[in-house]
Parts: structure tokens; sequence; C-alpha cells
């Protein structure tokens, strides 16, 4: 669990240790290099955790666990947004891991209130080991007013609906990005961690 001063941590770490996993928080980029996974989570504004990544010195080592020894990570909320290219949030660029960018939700019905806030069924795109294809749907949490618009459809793992179609989880290769938050939703959320702890 990477520690660069914009994530809940505390509730991450509950459901992974409740599914038997040894979760660590990473405070140092140095630490990086003994990790088998990563996890970037992230609540706030896109700049300032692109801004605190950048100052933390937290982005070469990354890029060398991800793309040189293939570490698998899951970004979480803004954690996925930050894997993109851009938001519409801010000026900074993100890592660019995944050819994305963040958009504000603009609602043309008014009774849909931004940020989207509460439990959505999503549907699955594509088979993934995070994701054994159910038949009964699966319900997360969100807590967001920016959604990611994946360049490649075959990027796209989850979609969900809020007024409009939008990307709630994409995968490349050994990069996952989740827009709501598996820590608060329940079965799901443990279900995901559960499989992300055997990749």
């Amino acid at each position: 669990m990477i520690d660069y001063g914009c994530g809940n941590l505390a509730s991450v770490v509950n459901m992974i240790r409740h599914e038997d996993g040894d979760a660590q928080i990473i405070t140092s980029p140095e630490e990086l290099d003994s990790a088998g996974k990563l996890i970037l989570p992230g609540v706030g504004a896109f700049d300032h955790g692109m801004s605190s990544l950048r100052s933390g010195e937290w982005i070469a080592p990354l890029e060398r666990a991800v793309f040189e020894r293939k570490v698998p990570i899951m970004g979480i909320c803004l954690g996925m947004q930050l894997l993109a290219c851009g938001s519409e949030e801010g000026q900074e660029p993100g890592l660019g891991w995944v050819d994305a960018r963040a958009r504000r939700f603009r609602p043309d019905d008014p009774k849909l209130k931004v940020p989207h806030m509460g439990w959505n069924e999503v549907r699955q795109m594509r088979e993934d080991v995070l994701l054994p294809v159910i038949h009964a749907p699966r319900r997360f949490y969100f807590v967001h007013s920016y959604r990611v618009e994946c360049a490649d459809p075959a990027d796209v793992l989850l979609e969900c609906d809020y007024g409009e179609t939008f990307v709630a989880a994409f995968r490349r290769e050994n990069i996952w990005g989740f827009q709501f938050h598996p820590e608060k939703s329940h079965r799901f959320g443990m279900e995901l961690f559960r499989n992300f702890l055997e990749v």
C-alpha cells in the first residue's frame, strides 16, 4: 500500500488482512523494491495527487516495479485516475500508463447529483482473473465527481451507468484501475482483494 499522502489506507489494509493478506504500508520509494503487489489508493484532487507522487520521488521507482519487474498494481478511485494521462480537474500530466483521461460528470438529469455517490451495479465487459464471470450482478460503492474515458475499448473491464455510461474499471497487462471503493464494497470488494492477492 503506497502512502503518498492522498489515500485512506486503514480501511484498505483492514480489508486485505481480513482476506489473510500481508498488507504493509510503504512510506518511502526504496521499499518498493521488495513489494510483490502494489495498491495506489487516492482521495482528493488530481493535481495534488500527482504533485505528491512527484515530490515524494515515487514515479521512477514505481515505473521500475510495474514495467520492469511486472509487479501487479491496483489503482483505487483517484489512484485509478492518476494511472491515466490526465484529468479535466487539473493541469498536471498523469502517469500515462493507460491511454485514458478523467472527465467530470455533467448529467443532463438535474436529479443526478455530482459527486456520484452510493451503490451501483456494474457490467463486466470481459473476463479477468480478478473478476471471474458470475451470473448475478456485482455492486460496488462509488464516491467520485470525475470518471475515466479509455482511448482503447479493449482496456475497459467494467462499465457502470450514472446519467451516462462510464468506465468503472480498466486493465492493461499488470495494471488495474477501479473507480469504486472495493474496501467499502463488502463481499464484492472482498472477492476482488482476495483474487488480487492470488495474482
